[in-house]
């Protein structure tokens, strides 16, 4: 099926991005009235976000390093609010005799 059989093709505008990595990626858009063109698009080689400025690419997104349930505890409380809630446990458990 040739472009013949389907017709004209709309006319497009290509737009180039560039990512940390210096890939450089030209997708095509089709040119429409009120066309939004997106500031940013993901690299196809590396995934990485990629700009319309090639001088000054968007960085790289920060990963989190993955975190304990001890961590995310940690990060609300402190060392004393901990003990306190550990006493006041230790003591509901003797109550019930549980532990001793």
């Amino acid at each position: 099926m040739g472009e013949a059989e389907r017709g004209e093709t709309a006319p497009r505008v290509f737009v180039s991005y560039f990512c940390a990595n210096g890939h450089e990626t030209t997708p095509s858009f089709a040119q429409e009235p009120g066309l939004v063109i997106p500031e940013s698009w993901d690299c196809p080689r590396c995934g990485l976000p990629a700009g319309q400025d090639a001088a000054n690419p968007p960085s790289p997104p920060r990963s989190e390093p993955y975190k304990t349930h001890l961590a995310y505890v940690k990060e609300r409380r402190s060392d004393a609010e901990g003990e306190v809630i550990l006493s006041e446990a230790l003591a509901s458990l003797r109550e019930r005799g549980l532990i001793q």
